[in-house]
């Protein structure tokens, strides 16, 4: 194998991340996260989705050595003291913005956006050396699925050049649920695996329409209230191309409400 590239099956990946607290107890989740890094061989660069970076274009992080941004609050404070002191890769960056210019997208820069914890939390679990680049690409919500995955169809090219894809998201995020259940008790609302258990259907069957019309469905709007943390998904979809099969590597709830289900791409 070449150095600084991947498998010949180069796999794009959709990671849970969770709430943040998942940082200090990545149970089996992260367990099952860390037992990816071996098929993943030694990446240029990692570009990373979060939705935790939201803009009205698609946005490059350019930074060379991005911050560790700790943008929650009320946690262990333990929390706060973690950093994560990858570096960035403008040349990587570069790539990303020509890739989606090409395709007919727009593309802004930001020298100084450092990781957010939809970022780090899972570059952490699996990358804890922090040795990989890591380049964070912006999220548009207003946009929806269909503008996700056209974003991942942008950037399936940059496999080919020794680039891992990582979208990071949930498979349900309903925190006024989760506050809910944390002041009165109760268990996990069917809802949380109706919804994750459709996904994993439509994923087995191909069916990216499907999917991107989950609103459609009972649990849709409960599963997620705003769309952000689902879109990561149809852009892992859209880089990882139509011939792709899908296959989950983790699938589990945390926190009564959070399905942290987690997907590859090959």
């Amino acid at each position: 194998m070449t150095p600084n590239r991947l498998p010949a099956l180069r796999p794009v990946l959709f990671v849970p991340h969770g709430s943040p607290m998942f940082a200090l107890h990545p149970g089996a989740a992260g367990a099952a996260m860390s037992a990816l890094v071996p098929q993943l061989g030694s990446p240029r660069a990692i570009v990373v989705i979060s939705p935790h970076w939201e803009t009205a274009v698609p946005t490059v992080g350019f930074a060379s050595r991005p911050e560790t941004i700790h943008d929650f609050g009320g946690f262990d404070p333990r929390l706060y003291d973690m950093q994560y002191p990858t570096h960035g890769s403008p040349e990587v960056a570069a790539l990303v913005v020509s890739a989606l210019q090409n395709a007919g997208l727009p593309a802004a820069q930001d020298a100084q956006r450092g990781l957010d914890h939809g970022a780090w939390i899972p570059l952490r679990q699996m990358f804890p050396m922090a040795n990989v680049p890591v380049v964070p690409l912006s999220v548009q919500s207003h946009l929806g699925p269909a503008h996700a995955l056209r974003i991942g169809q942008a950037l399936s090219s940059l496999a080919d050049q020794g680039v891992l894809l990582i979208a990071s998201g949930n498979i349900t995020h309903n925190l006024r649920d989760l506050m809910i259940l944390r002041r009165q008790g109760g268990s996990a609302p069917d809802y949380v695996q109706a919804f994750a258990d459709w996904v994993h259907s439509r994923m087995m069957a191909h069916d990216t329409s499907g999917l991107m019309a989950y609103r459609s469905q009972t649990a849709g709007e409960r599963a997620h209230p705003t769309d952000e943390h689902l879109l990561p998904l149809f852009s892992a979809i859209g880089a990882a191309g139509q011939q792709a099969q899908a296959s989950a590597f983790f699938r589990g709830i945390s926190d009564d409400v959070i399905a942290m289900d987690g997907y590859t791409f090959h």
